[in-house]
């Protein structure tokens, strides 16, 4: 597997000590080309459109391209409230020069929708987002998520009802590594992919069907996802856009020298692939 084909990112879950302008630095020196902003990391959130606007202008500075802003949600959960949001954040990603949003559903384990509910209010969601993400011309990006709880889990659920409502070109999925094994979910589709995601899980004392974001480090040879199995899938399948990594877990955040373990990971995957 030739490295020039794996194009790394950094999400700003890497660590949310960070500043905007300190994650976007960090991507630079350590020769990363992409980051993920996100409006749920503390302080340190995107929070308006100068905020964005003050990151998208050292990301142009230093040549750093801002894949997205993490994240609208849920967004299978429509109502007025999820549009003013959906327009605010869409606002921020225009002003950050970003590419997309990233979209993620309801988890919530007392939801009782049936399929067909679930089915219907995506539905009305996609189609609602089709318009305003049109607005500024930008993408959206799926991510199910494997969680028992979560209201759309499967890659291919959201495909069937972005095909049928012929929204393809606004929408891609985002492969979330830990959500696919989550899931149980087989099938890739890399050709429909915009943005992969991965962290790790390292403790062998955690079921994959219990896992949660707070087990998510970084990867490495102690991973039980098989990040790199998933990885040379996907680039054999011909995808080529970034993989982000996005770790949740504490130790990784407050790990002493977060570049030093970056660098690590990034190191393991690249040798793990070649």
């Amino acid at each position: 597997m030739a490295h020039a084909e794996l194009k790394f990112a950094l999400n700003h879950m890497v660590n949310p000590r960070w500043t905007p302008q300190q994650l976007i630095e960090t991507a630079a020196a350590m020769g990363v080309r992409a980051v993920e902003l996100r409006n749920d990391v503390g302080a340190n959130s995107i929070v308006d459109v100068a905020s964005a606007q003050r990151a998208g202008a050292l990301a142009r500075q230093l040549g750093i391209d801002v894949l997205s802003l993490n994240a609208l949600y849920p967004f299978n959960v429509w109502n007025a409230e999820r549009a003013q949001q959906a327009e605010t954040l869409a606002q921020w990603v225009d002003a950050a020069g970003g590419q997309g949003l990233v979209l993620c559903p309801l988890v919530d384990a007392d939801h009782r929708a049936s399929a067909s509910e679930r089915r219907a209010g995506l539905e009305q969601a996609l189609t609602a987002l089709d318009g305003v993400l049109g607005r500024y011309d930008l993408q959206g990006f799926v991510e199910p998520l494997g969680f028992s709880t979560s209201t759309l889990r499967m890659k291919a659920e959201a495909l069937d009802v972005i095909d049928a409502l012929g929204l393809r070109a606004r929408f891609s999925l985002v492969h979330d590594t830990f959500h696919h094994r989550g899931a149980g979910e087989q099938a890739l589709f890399a050709e429909r992919t915009g943005l992969v995601h991965i962290s790790g899980l390292d403790d062998p004392t955690i079921a994959l069907d219990t896992m949660l974001d707070e087990h998510r480090v970084l990867v490495d040879a102690d991973d039980r996802l098989d990040n790199v199995g998933q990885l040379k899938r996907l680039l054999n399948d011909g995808y080529r856009g970034y993989v982000s990594f996005e770790p949740f877990a504490a130790r990784v955040h407050q790990h002493p020298d977060p570049d030093g373990a970056l660098g690590e990971s990034m190191a393991f995957v690249r040798q793990a692939l070649s």
